[in-house]
């Protein structure tokens, strides 16, 4: 990671950049698709705002600040919520009582102290986002994964640090996220690491809390035995997200059929030649950021005296 002119960037391969992006204009095609999808005008978006933050003033034991400073977190929930501001509501407080009942996944979420996950290579952020300008995740939880040096807590811990970054960006609230989860070489010992409790926190969390819009879930290089992790998830799993979930095992030209190939990688059939091995490198970039780490960590339900 280094810094030029233009702030933090990650190079990768020949010629490629990953920078999370801060300022809040984006080109014209992505306004027509807060438009089209989102029913966002410059009007709708005022009054959804306002009214949300009246509803996060109402609610007295949430420290959730709601000035000027919030701005772009909030226009995350609801543009998420297509600028319904009670859904969006709903989300906000859904978010801060997951991570009240659930400290060991989500407090003090800092980059300096989840340098382990990032170390092991297990998350990527691509450079490029797809032909539908998403930003795409990758997670290696297969033969990658060393569980004696990495838990699965530390995975989470790290996706959400990387979600969090993502979802201040303006292009990645209007047009969403895309996972992509690599299961190649999974083992028993991988499988003994899920349990069911975990598989309904992470579904709360995509599902009723996470202010992102997730466009599309990517499984390849799944082995037979990943049906025994995925059982875990599928009963806490809403029929909206089960169909935004694909399928692909070792065939790549079936991933490609959703992706463009110039957003992958080679070894999923791809045409960026990039390694998936930067990770300390996305651990510096997230860092750059700690300080509004800090902040955020802050906000959230007060604690009973």
């Amino acid at each position: 990671m280094e810094v030029d002119n233009c702030g933090p960037v990650v190079k990768m391969g020949s010629g490629y950049e990953l920078r999370f992006e801060d300022g809040a204009d984006f080109e014209e095609s992505y306004k027509e698709r807060a438009v089209n999808d989102l029913r966002e005008t410059p009007e709708r978006r005022a009054e959804a705002l306002e009214e949300l933050r009246r509803l996060i003033r109402e609610e007295k034991k949430l420290y959730l600040p709601t000035d000027e400073t919030t701005e772009l977190y909030l226009l995350a929930f609801l543009r998420v919520c297509k600028f319904y501001p009670d859904s969006a509501f709903k989300r906000v407080k859904f978010l801060y009582k997951l991570r009240q009942k659930n400290p060991k996944y989500c407090n003090d979420l800092l980059p300096s102290l989840e340098k382990n996950v990032f170390s092991q290579n297990l998350l990527t952020v691509l450079p490029s986002r797809d032909q539908h300008g998403r930003r795409i995740l990758i997670t290696e939880c297969g033969q990658k994964w060393k569980v004696k040096n990495c838990s699965l807590t530390e995975i989470f811990r790290g996706i959400e640090l990387v979600i969090e970054a993502a979802i201040l960006e303006p292009r990645t609230q209007v047009s969403g996220t895309v996972l992509l989860v690599d299961f190649d070489g999974l083992s028993i010992n991988h499988v003994w690491q899920f349990t069911p409790n975990f598989a309904k926190l992470v579904l709360d969390w995509i599902q009723y809390s996470m202010p992102a819009r997730l466009k599309e879930v990517h499984i390849v290089n799944q082995p037979y035995i990943f049906n025994m992790v995925f059982a875990m998830f599928k009963p806490f799993m809403q029929e909206k997200l089960r169909n935004r979930m694909l399928f692909h095992g070792y065939d790549h030209s079936s991933l490609l059929a959703h992706l463009d190939a110039k957003c992958l990688p080679t070894k999923y059939g791809g045409l960026m030649d990039i390694e998936t091995d930067q990770g300390i490198d996305l651990w510096n970039l997230l860092c750059y950021y700690e300080d509004n780490y800090k902040v955020s960590n802050e906000f959230g339900y007060k604690k009973k005296k």
